[in-house]
């Protein structure tokens, strides 16, 4: 297995908003639906996150904007050349807002073409914990922010070989995920 080099650029790990700027948050894990709503609510108030926004980086930029026992929330910054590569959230839901441009969700079926749809400004989805899924930026220059919970701590990454073999790879919520070579 190799990982693509990767251009991304990150500020740190550590959050750049506290809890009193956000909206309310229940003080426990959200379901899937919860988060949706509120992953909608950061969305719509770019005084919080569009200082954070970059399209110069030489690569996806991302920024981790909240993370507390509960929930972990992350702004990303996209490109058409941006990809992550299959994976999942391990024990996590997550929920996903546009607020720039799209983003393309591919979502992985044995035996067939991946489903994969764009998710345009504006818009946003949620998923559970079993949610396989490849992200990538479907218009230069868009932004989108995520929120999961509870907080990503792994996440699983998939390499698929030419012959179908897929295999999963435990890695850090804090590695840039790549696609993998099969």
């Amino acid at each position: 297995m190799t990982i693509a080099p990767s251009p991304a650029t990150s500020t740190t790990s550590t959050s750049v908003l506290g809890a009193d700027q956000l909206p309310a948050l229940p003080g426990r894990v959200l379901d899937e639906d919860e988060l949706r709503a509120w992953v909608r609510e950061v969305a719509a108030r770019p005084e919080l996150w569009e200082q954070h926004v970059r399209h110069d980086a030489g690569g996806r930029h991302y920024v981790s904007l909240y993370r507390d026992a509960d929930i972990d929330v992350w702004l990303l910054c996209w490109n058409l050349v941006d990809d992550t590569g299959w994976h999942d959230h391990d024990t996590s839901a997550g929920a996903v807002a546009v607020t720039r441009g799209a983003v393309s969700e591919s979502r992985p079926r044995l035996g067939g073409t991946p489903t994969t749809r764009t998710v345009r400004a504006g818009r946003a989805f949620g998923f559970g914990p079993d949610h396989i899924h490849r992200m990538g930026g479907a218009v230069d220059g868009s932004v989108s922010i995520h929120a999961y919970s509870p907080p990503l701590w792994r996440m699983g990454q998939y390499s698929i070989s030419p012959s179908g073999v897929m295999k999963r790879f435990s890695v850090s919520y804090a590695d840039e995920l790549r696609p993998l070579d099969g």
